[in-house]
């Protein structure tokens, strides 16, 4: 039987009228929204990758590339730009286009276990607990004389750890009876994160200048000394970051009606916490070992894909990994172009865009704290 007055079928759930047709509606609206994305963030590198001290038009990026993989170029460059191109604009863009995917990503992990917009791996201490343990490695990690293999991952192992002990702390003392305070969250991840910051003051106080000034420039975030190794080193952390986290669209889509809400519809919360942590920290930490600390990326980019696309995580955890690597290699080519042949910390850039941001977050806020 058909027709307006047909009923449905035996067994299957009555649909409100009007409910198909929103949903047609965000789903196509996110489709769009990704596309667009994807599309900037292949605009993004292109620009990134040309523009500088040398500069490389896109047919001769193009070309270069072409040569590289042994197939005939179309248009005519010369050594130094195929030199700029392949040992220092690529890397460099790469691997800024991952972290600012695994930022993204983080914070929008955080935001949506935490369900409040100021949830950002840097405010609950992760940033800090990853740079803590960063910077120990390279003060103190030439005494361990690892393997090759090893040693080229060691750095991000050590900031991943890091971030992982602080949120851990930061959890358990935001934690009461099964319920995370989102206010006493923050406050416990400010006071990790000047513990953190205290003992990163004493590690630089017994560095020698040459860990001194490695050490203070990556602090402030850079992308500056992107290499194809420590490439290798990054980006096998983030992009595990990256590809896992969209597997938790459905239990943060529970999880925004409730914890018990999300039990009862088969999800197993405790587990999802403790996963979605690991998978943040994961690329909070490859992040800081790659670029150093560099705030507010998790916590801009998730919430203005949230005010474009709304809370449905099946699209807020893609749009935000490509969001996020738009928004820093944007950053990343103010700092290196604003100021040349000088070069602004990305962190710098970074707070500059985002603390105003911040502070337009919390005058949203409730008195009583809640969003």
């Amino acid at each position: 039987m058909s027709g307006a007055g047909a009923l449905p079928a035996p067994g299957a759930p009555a649909v409100p009228s009007g409910v198909r047709p929103v949903r047609a509606t965000r789903e196509r609206r996110a489709r769009v929204a990704l596309a667009a994305l994807v599309a900037a963030l292949l605009g993004s590198v292109v620009v990134a990758v040309g523009v500088g001290a040398v500069p490389i038009t896109p047919a001769q990026v193009l070309s270069i590339l072409l040569d590289r993989v042994g197939l005939e170029g179309f248009v005519v460059y010369d050594t130094r730009q195929a030199a700029v191109l392949l040992a220092v604009r690529l890397p460099r863009v790469l691997q800024g286009a991952l972290v600012g995917g695994g930022l993204g990503v983080a914070g929008a992990l955080m935001q949506g276990l935490f369900r409040n917009p100021l949830a950002e791996p840097g405010l609950v201490g992760v940033s800090a607990g990853s740079a803590l343990a960063a910077v120990a490695f390279i003060v103190l990690g030439g005494a361990l004389a690892l393997p090759a293999p090893l040693d080229v991952h060691a750095l991000a192992i050590a900031a991943f750890l890091g971030g992982l002990a602080t949120t851990a702390l930061v959890y358990r003392l935001a934690a009461r009876a099964g319920q995370t305070a989102v206010a006493t969250l923050l406050l416990a991840g400010v006071a990790v994160a000047a513990l953190a910051g205290a003992g990163t003051g004493l590690l630089l106080f017994v560095a020698n200048d040459a860990q001194l000034r490695t050490v203070t420039f990556w602090s402030l975030g850079s992308l500056g000394g992107a290499t194809w190794a420590s490439l290798a080193g990054t980006a096998p952390m983030l992009l595990a970051a990256i590809v896992a986290a969209p597997f938790f669209a459905r239990p943060l889509n529970a999880l925004l009606l409730g914890e018990a809400e999300a039990f009862h519809l088969g999800v197993r919360v405790e587990r999802v916490k403790r996963a979605a942590v690991v998978v943040a920290t994961l690329g909070t930490g490859a992040a800081v070992a790659a670029a150093g600390v560099i705030g507010f990326v998790g916590l801009v980019v998730p919430h203005l894909v949230r005010l474009v696309l709304g809370p449905d995580h099946r699209s807020l955890l893609p749009a935000s990994a490509l969001l996020g690597a738009v928004l820093l290699l944007a950053a990343d080519l103010a700092a290196r172009t604003l100021v040349a042949p000088a070069e602004l910390p990305i962190g710098i850039v970074t707070a500059l865009a985002g603390a105003p941001f911040f502070l337009w977050l919390l005058l949203r806020q409730a008195p009583d704290g809640r969003s």
